[in-house]
């Protein structure tokens, strides 16, 4: 009796559970675009933006109105319908444990074959990739639509002294009239700055400098090897599992990349606020490219947990230097020595024999680099590859600040994920897991922390020490990544996987060696040439 009656809860509770998430949707789908519309009308006439464009975003809004009242009506039917289909199935589901129990059987709930198909197809990443372009489209689409209206007409010219103009003419505009001046100073973040504090990190005491490289190393390593071993608990094992139990997973890998870039936001407009900055004179919508390619990496990075193991995706990782390389003839047209392609092939030989001999079995226990896997990969890579290459022309362009890079950036990916999350429902799903695994809190608060304090040991290292260094210091943290991973976590490597894993940062270290050393001969025969010049 008492097993029958803790049954009936737990269906009661999981009936209750599925109608409060659709009340929820209905709420998020209607009362959002209504506050909107009805927002916007009211505060429409004070701001400074043109009328047709506001009638052109009124009857988008519209559009989007009609259509949430027909999903209303739809999903109202829908629950209705869903309600007493639930109740008829209660009733059977009674009949049928009442003569379990009285053939001393333990009662079985199977779900149907409809419900079960419709959980894996919205699990299955295809189908969260275009939910989520479909979310990032509702930003994109009417921002595009915007920027063009305004740079056609020319709205810096005459924008009124209103916040709502200035706001615009910053995100579409930029300050251009400082941009000149800034180019010449070589404000903080640009090529001027970062030679003074290569300068300044060189004369001061050795001591004193070795003391700042050790605590640069620590933060790095600290940040980074808790953050990887927290990424995959979060993404590769069940939560809640027990002896009688089954577990389930995290599966809203974008509610963590919101987690992550908002503190990382916060941090960079406390150090904004904090340390004085150079004249920002960027447009804010030239931050949204490397923004949305940075998402969708960090996506496709946890994405790629749940059928690939973590050492494997460290060794992708060390390999980007390849997309990177394409990237940069693609979007910068830029050239590279011939060792750059040999250690690259090297980078490539190395991954291959670790993926070819690696058994290692992950949360799709019937496969190990499969085919979603290596897309997973291969979009983290490219779209990474875009970030860092958007982001240097921007450096190289209006020479801003690292802090401000990572506060635009960061900016527009809390906007992109938020917005994505509220029209998928993603916030709600992903409380409700919180409340059921108080052990998760805990893991997303210090991954998100150990991300954005990451990033700020790396805009510092690189600034006082110069990339070089860096990059030694991320090529050491792979390598005590992929050991911590097998060590917590029980990675079987083998001996030919093993050495994959040394050609790879083989071939990394001798690529920073080379780029070093043609560094410092470029160097030398720029002063030997102008040491050398003709004397009065």
């Amino acid at each position: 009796m008492e097993k029958a009656v803790r049954a009936d809860y737990r269906r009661v509770d999981g009936w209750s559970s599925a109608c409060t998430s659709r009340l929820l949707d209905l709420l998020t789908k209607f009362f959002i675009p209504f506050f909107i519309i009805t927002g916007l009308s009211q505060v429409g006439v004070g701001m400074d933006i043109p009328l047709c464009l506001r009638k052109g975003l009124l009857r988008i809004l519209r559009t989007r109105m009609k259509f949430t009242l027909t999903l209303l009506i739809l999903l109202a039917t829908s629950s209705l319908g869903a309600t007493e289909a639930a109740a008829k199935e209660k009733k059977r589901e009674t009949r049928q444990e009442a003569v379990a129990l009285a053939a001393d059987q333990q009662p079985q709930q199977k779900p149907s074959g409809f419900s079960t198909f419709n959980n894996e197809w919205a699990d299955f990443w295809a189908f969260r990739l275009v939910v989520n372009l479909l979310g990032y489209a509702t930003i994109f689409v009417p921002g595009y639509l915007i920027i063009r209206y305004l740079r056609q007409t020319r709205y810096n010219e005459s924008a009124g002294p209103g916040f709502f103009s200035n706001l615009a003419v910053l995100c579409v505009f930029g300050r251009e009239q400082h941009a000149s001046v800034s180019a010449e100073e070589g404000t903080v973040g640009g090529k001027g700055t970062s030679s003074s504090s290569s300068s300044a990190a060189t004369d001061e005491p050795f001591a004193k400098r070795a003391v700042r490289l050790m605590i640069c190393v620590a933060g790095l390593q600290v940040s980074y090897l808790t953050w990887g071993v927290l990424q995959e608990r979060i993404m590769t094992i069940e939560y809640g599992r027990t002896a009688t139990q089954p577990g389930e997973f995290f599966k809203d890998s974008q509610f963590l990349v919101f987690i992550n870039r908002i503190l990382a936001f916060v941090m960079a407009l406390t150090v904004i606020t904090v340390r004085k900055q150079p004249v920002h004179t960027a447009p804010l919508y030239k931050y949204s490219f490397s923004s949305f390619s940075n998402i969708m990496s960090s996506w496709c990075q946890y994405e790629a947990l749940k059928f690939v193991s973590f050492p494997t995706q460290v060794l992708a990782k060390a390999s980007k230097v390849i997309p990177v390389m394409l990237m940069g003839k693609v979007v910068n047209q830029k050239t590279y020595a011939y060792h750059e392609y040999a250690t690259a092939a090297m980078i490539s030989v190395g991954v291959s024999l670790f993926l070819l001999t690696s058994g290692d079995a992950t949360r799709h226990k019937d496969s190990v680099t499969t085919t979603s896997g290596l897309v997973m990969l291969i979009g983290y890579m490219l779209f990474d590859s875009f970030t860092s290459n958007w982001q240097g022309a921007l450096f190289t362009q209006y020479k801003m600040s690292s802090i401000q890079m990572m506060a635009g950036v960061n900016l527009f990916s809390c906007l992109l994920t938020s917005v994505s999350l509220i029209e998928q429902g993603g916030f709600s799903t992903s409380i409700a897991f919180m409340f059921r695994h108080p052990d998760f809190i805990f893991a997303a608060i210090i991954l998100s922390i150990c991300s954005a304090s990451g990033q700020l040991f790396i805009f510092y290292t690189i600034s006082r020490y110069g990339p070089v260094v860096f990059v030694i210091i991320m090529t050491v943290r792979q390598g005590f990544a992929i050991l911590l991973s097998c060590i917590i976590y029980g990675h079987p490597v083998t001996i030919i996987g093993f050495i994959g894993i040394l050609l790879v940062f083989l071939a990394l270290f001798l690529r920073i060696y080379a780029n070093d050393r043609q560094r410092k001969m470029k160097r030398l025969a720029a002063a030997n040439s102008s040491g050398s010049g003709p004397k009065v």
